[in-house]
């Protein structure tokens, strides 16, 4: 039977076919001429004109083999044909209107099993769901990163201009330096995406959120949303084809629409199939999964498609998919999440919770995945605060993703070495971060990653020690703990780091707890660097009181054999001796020493830090308080001098007399008393003239400030020494545990010279 040809050129689907596919279509279905035929009148070959009906097929959504195509094809255009009244009048828009009537009975039948399925979340200990959308809602918009992070071709230099090695800044060495789109709007500009993640991005919370928006009528009101477990279907008893199984997911929730309505749906575009976790598919079921997955998108292509699979888990290409990254939570997102979270129960806990991550930027660093934030708010939410001891804490982010995210869920992963357990997994990754850290290596090639990797399981119990076996071994090893717990992320091709530089600095100091390397510990105690592996390390330990000690030995090295340092701490000694207080000698110490490293050296950028850590409060004594005062005045960033001296005459009257006249002057000649914008200006001659007439006075009569020259090599010194004591200082105030007596002995021997006058 031939239709004729203006009736076929009206259809939506011949506009999408290439020339070359109308001039076939118009040939066989509308003037009826046999293959032969079309061959020889179109000049073509016959593999050319089968190109050409399997196109023509896609386009019209038929399936089949062979003549079989050909036969529904004819069938269908004849139907629609029939269709078609009297007067000519296609009857099209009626079609389009009982589609759309279809669209909306089944939405309003699916709500309700949507919401239910879709409308919250539980994960890892929350004690019940809660809502994911609406004003009691807890998700937050999430980001997507176009270019795949892993695939970007970038060498170690490039990737570490992010980082200020000087200033050693944490958030810099994850950061990812590319435009972000917002979830929604990818979905918008493709019809068809993969969205991959780390472990814990939040792909499936996003999926939900998709399903909630559209039935809600907030995006793509027009569709039916259907979210898949893609490791149900691949595990459902009667191996059924995804179709089928879409039928059944709607009978199941009350709907009685047969597979034939469902295909319906799916030939006039009117669904969003959302497919979720493509990974936790069993190794036994990829294959039919992709195959079903490439033919079910191709044949239904006219409807939206969004996929979520982790990244590095397997090789899966879909040639007509867009892929895209979930982008790590960033600081606004951090605390929208947070806010959200603790609305209903606390919100001055969740204003607390923000403020502490700002406080401690290693746990900021983990906030930046959903997974490790929902986390870290569910300790938070016991406990009002951080745990004292961060070592736990990270211990339990890192049991979240080495098993329990996948355990709570019911998904066993392949174990791609037999014998590497998941406690030689952490052994094998402290043994990556102390050997990359020492080399201060934040981000590593794979193949030296793979080295180090091989290096470590040559030694497990029946390894096969074959140089090419444990290349094989060690490059499926590293794509295991990437794909599975995602502690290990390709930052780019072929470029690894730790996700969190917190992990890397928990695991290098797990390695050294473990082999009992203080010794070469306490030999980067000035680093900057190496400062939170000091506070894990002592953290992890049973008892710290070697460790501590031998810290407390390598301070006091540092400045043993300077004279001209020695005779500062005797200075700073005596003057600690003659003030009146109520806390410990080393408080006070610490205080004139920090003073005097301020205002004589300018080698800190503010003073009182250890003193203020010890809970140090100058007014308890006049004497102090004066100082403190004085020592006020003589800061010319953002003081009123006036007022300072001011409250240092009041406060004692019975100094010198000469002391005392020698301020009362100097305060009438304060330059501009009445301009104090002016008077911060650090270029006025007349300013920097009249504070180096009060430093000359304190330095005279207080003994505070000090006018010894020093070097550079002792500037050094002297800055890391103090850095050093503030380290120790964290390590006794962290939930390390330590014997008293040694916790005394290190107290009362801090800031002191090594030998008292």
């Amino acid at each position: 039977m031939s239709i004729p040809e203006d009736f076929l050129k009206q259809l939506d689907q011949y506009t999408e076919l290439s020339n070359r596919e109308k001039e076939v279509f118009l040939e066989i279905f509308a003037r009826g001429k046999s293959r032969v035929y079309v061959t020889q009148e179109l000049n073509i070959s016959e593999s050319n004109l089968s190109t050409c009906l399997t196109g023509i097929y896609k386009k019209f959504c038929i399936t089949g083999n062979g003549p079989v195509k050909e036969s529904r094809l004819r069938e269908y255009l004849s139907k629609r044909y029939s269709q078609q009244e009297p007067s000519g009048h296609s009857i099209t828009d009626d079609v389009d209107d009982s589609i759309d009537t279809l669209v909306q009975e089944i939405r309003k039948q699916a709500k309700p099993y949507i919401k239910e399925k879709c409308g919250t979340m539980r994960v890892l200990d929350m004690p019940k769901p809660i809502k994911l959308t609406g004003k009691q809602g807890i998700y937050t918009n999430v980001n997507i990163l176009e270019e795949i992070t892993g695939r970007r071709r970038l060498k170690v230099t490039e990737l570490m201009q992010s980082c200020d090695h000087d200033n050693f800044e944490r958030i810099g060495l994850s950061r990812v330096k590319q435009e972000r789109v917002s979830g929604l709007e990818a979905v918008q500009r493709h019809s068809k995406l993969m969205v991959l993640g780390k472990p814990g991005a939040g792909k499936t919370t996003f999926l939900k959120y998709l399903a909630m928006q559209c039935i809600e009528e907030k995006f793509q009101a027009n569709r039916i949303p259907l979210l898949i477990t893609l490791k149900d279907f691949a595990e459902a008893n009667k191996k059924l084809d995804i179709l089928e199984f879409i039928a059944q997911q709607l009978s199941s929730c009350g709907l009685t629409h047969t597979s034939v309505t469902v295909e319906k749906l799916l030939r006039q575009g009117k669904v969003l199939i959302l497919l979720d976790g493509l990974d936790e598919v069993r190794e036994e079921d990829t294959k039919r999964v992709l195959r079903q997955i490439r033919e079910f998108s191709d044949l239904f292509h006219t409807n939206q498609f969004v996929i979520t699979c982790r990244i590095a888990a397997k090789e899966y290409t879909f040639e007509s998919f867009t892929e895209v990254e979930m982008a790590d939570f960033d600081e606004k997102q951090i605390a929208i999440f947070a806010q959200n979270w603790f609305q209903l129960t606390d919100p001055v806990k969740g204003e607390r919770f923000i403020q502490k991550l700002k406080e401690n930027e290693p746990i900021q660093e983990l906030a930046s995945s959903p997974l490790l934030l929902t986390l870290l708010c569910l300790v938070f939410g016991d406990s009002g605060d951080f745990p004292a001891n961060r070592s736990e804490l990270y211990k339990e982010g890192l049991d979240v993703l080495l098993k329990k995210w996948d355990a709570k869920r019911n998904i066993e992963r392949e174990q791609v070495y037999k014998n590497l357990s998941l406690q030689r997994k952490e052994d094998l990754l402290s043994q990556i971060a102390l050997t990359t850290f020492e080399q201060k290596d934040y981000f590593f090639k794979q193949k030296t990653t793979e080295v180090y990797i091989a290096d470590f399981i040559r030694n497990l119990r029946d390894a096969d020690i074959d140089p090419k076996v444990l290349k094989l071994d060690s490059e499926a090893v590293l794509k295991s703990i990437e794909a599975q717990h995602g502690l290990l992320v390709e930052r780019a091709k072929g470029i690894y780091s730790f996700s969190h530089l917190t992990f890397h600095e928990y695991f290098a100091a797990r390695e050294i707890v473990a082999n009992s390397a203080l010794e070469s510990l306490v030999e980067h105690i000035t680093e900057i660097r190496w400062r939170e592996v000091f506070l894990l390390a002592a953290g992890m330990m049973r008892k710290a009181d070697d460790f501590l000690l031998l810290m407390k030995s390598k301070i006091d090295s540092i400045v043993a054999c300077d004279d001209k340092l020695q005779y500062l701490l005797q200075v700073i000694h005596k003057k600690a001796l003659s003030a009146k207080y109520n806390h410990k000698k080393a408080v006070v110490r610490a205080f004139y020493l920090e003073h005097a490293l301020f205002f004589s050296y300018s080698l800190l950028d503010s003073c009182g830090e250890f003193a203020e850590a010890f809970g140090f409060i100058p007014n308890i004594d006049p004497e102090i308080d004066f100082d403190d005062a004085l020592t006020d005045a003589l800061e010319i960033t953002d003081s009123d001098y006036q007022e300072c001296l001011s409250y240092a005459l009041c406060l004692n009257l019975n100094l010198e007399a000469e002391f005392q006249n020698s301020l009362q002057n100097l305060k009438e000649q304060i330059p501009f008393p009445d301009n104090i914008e002016k008077r911060m200006e650090r270029q006025d001659k007349t300013i920097k003239k009249w504070l180096n007439k009060l430093r000359i006075l304190v330095i005279k009569y207080r003994n505070i400030c000090y006018q010894e020259e020093l070097n550079e090599k002792q500037v050094e010194l002297i800055c890391n020494y103090y850095d050093a004591n503030l380290l120790l200082n964290d390590c006794l105030k962290s939930d390390c545990y330590v014997s008293r007596e040694v916790r005394e002995q290190i107290e009362d021997s801090l800031f002191l010279p090594i030998k008292i006058n």
